[in-house]
């Protein structure tokens, strides 16, 4: 599976759900039962390896702009959620955290932001197909600490002066 394949699921599966997070999940699963394992192999792979590349302190300050606030486990289905917004939005908020506040029409912190369940729908689709767990992807291990320079998310005037746009759309009401 290359790349372009990769995103052409997540696409499919977020224009299926109509954006929801969690009817995404599900959509993607009926997506790679369709596949055979190797190839649901390969998309946990490009996953896996997106998932990891968000592992920034920059986004996690995007996040929490957003958000009103991201803990570890809010960030980590923050970074599923923002692979399932495709590879634009992915690819401009890795380059651009502020660029979100362009790069995102509509945005409800009581629905979006968070899609855990799209991290697992690889291994859940992997099982349903064979019945074990997903093998070792064979991945570099994720970063300890978040990649990029410490964000002090409590400082606010940081925040406003590193993220000017995503200040004024959602903090500067």
């Amino acid at each position: 599976m290359d790349e372009t394949e990769f995103w052409e699921l997540v696409d499919g599966s977020r224009e299926a759900a109509g954006g929801d997070p969690e009817e995404q999940a599900d959509a993607l699963v009926e997506r790679l039962l369709g596949l055979d394992p190797d190839d649901v192999v390969d998309f946990a792979r490009h996953f896996e390896s997106r998932y990891n590349r968000a592992y920034a302190w920059n986004l996690w300050a995007a996040a929490t702009l957003l958000l009103d606030g991201a803990s570890d486990d809010a960030f980590d289905y923050f970074r599923c959620w923002l692979i399932g917004q495709g590879r634009e939005v992915f690819e401009g908020a890795l380059h651009h955290p502020d660029h979100l506040a362009v790069l995102l029409d509509d945005f409800d912190e009581e629905v979006d932001g968070d899609a855990e369940e799209l991290g697992y729908a690889a291994d859940e689709a992997y099982e349903q197909l064979t019945g074990t767990v997903m093998p070792e992807l064979g991945l570099p291990p994720a970063p300890a600490e978040p990649l990029g320079t410490y964000v002090d998310f409590e400082d606010d005037a940081a925040l406003a002066e590193r993220f000017p746009r995503l200040w004024e759309r959602f903090r500067g009401q």
